[in-house]
């Protein structure tokens, strides 16, 4: 397990290249220069030219990009061109709140998804089954900035009862992490659905059943363990598009998150505090790759991580 963890992690070192080197490059192609918009539109072209020249913008692009990496190997991550804070410094206050969002999002994702799942699961066919696949194939295809605006004008305008955007208490949490966790339940449900009832028809769940074993056992001991490696891979892909629907979400809700942070770096073409936010959404993402993987073998021993 730890030489499988180590190999890993690795791994990764080629991705997160990868990474820095696509989004560098994708920025130079964002229109504006970053030393026009923070001199102003009406600052003389020698401001301008000098801004420039602190900023290490008049080097060639290869020079620019290996000068940051350089910094990123010492743990610099930068400053960022906006608010001249040190990058790293902005993503860890930001971090959390989207991390806690994201978390909150996961869990009604999973708690939705595979309830609704092993729910239609049970009775195949039935309307019981249709009518909580339809349900899911809505949640599917509703636009997340659709939910989170309805949510918003029924629960904090008309019936007053959450508060409309921000990040003061817990409750400022459950809207947007509901607008979040919705598509993901059901897409959980659908695969949830789907793995159950493959494995449900498996022989030693029918001799389970004529053994007399109570119905529940059997769908939550044996059905569900065995069912769980395809819902856990979805659950995985599923925190990842999390961390990017936390962008259009944190945007809606007023949430100063590390979605809205890149959002505004990438207007202001903050170049740093874009790479940055960008690197550690990549390693969060390729962490949780890796736990997907441990998880696997917690479920079924007969997988070999080494």
């Amino acid at each position: 397990m730890a030489m499988f963890i180590f190999r890993r992690l690795f791994q990764t070192i080629p991705v997160i290249i990868g990474v820095t080197f696509v989004v560098f490059f994708i920025m130079q192609l964002v229109p504006g220069d970053p030393a026009v918009i923070l001199a102003g539109e009406g600052a003389s072209k020698e401001t301008i030219e000098a801004l420039r020249e602190q900023l290490g913008l008049n080097q060639p692009l290869i020079i620019q990009y290996f000068d940051y990496i350089t910094s990123l190997l010492k743990g610099d991550f930068g400053t960022s061109l906006k608010s001249s804070q040190p990058v790293l410094d902005e993503i860890l206050v930001r971090l959390p709140i989207t991390m806690e969002l994201a978390f909150v999002s996961i869990l009604i994702t999973i708690f939705l998804g595979m309830a609704a799942g092993i729910i239609a699961a049970i009775k195949p066919y039935s309307l019981q089954d249709i009518g909580v696949m339809l349900i899911a194939l809505l949640g599917i295809s509703l636009p997340s900035f659709w939910l989170g605006l309805m949510l918003m004008y029924f629960f904090s305008v008309k019936l007053q009862i959450l508060p409309v955007a921000g990040w003061d208490s817990p409750l400022h949490i459950i809207l947007p992490a509901i607008t979040l966790g919705v598509g993901g339940a059901a897409i959980v449900a659908r695969m949830t659905r789907s793995s159950m009832l493959e494995v449900i028809g498996q022989d030693y769940i029918r001799t389970a059943r004529a053994k007399g074993m109570k119905e529940t056992i059997i769908i939550f001991k044996h059905a569900l363990r065995n069912a769980l490696i395809p819902v856990i891979t979805v659950v995985g892909l599923q925190f990842g598009a999390l961390l990017g629907g936390t962008v259009l979400v944190e945007s809606i809700f007023a949430i100063n998150g590390l979605g809205r942070m890149i959002v505004d770096a990438i207007r202001m073409r903050d170049l740093p505090m874009v790479q940055g936010g960008v690197l550690v959404a990549s390693l969060i993402f390729v962490i949780v790759n890796l736990l997907v993987d441990i998880f696997y073998r917690l479920f079924n021993k007969r997988i070999d991580l080494n």
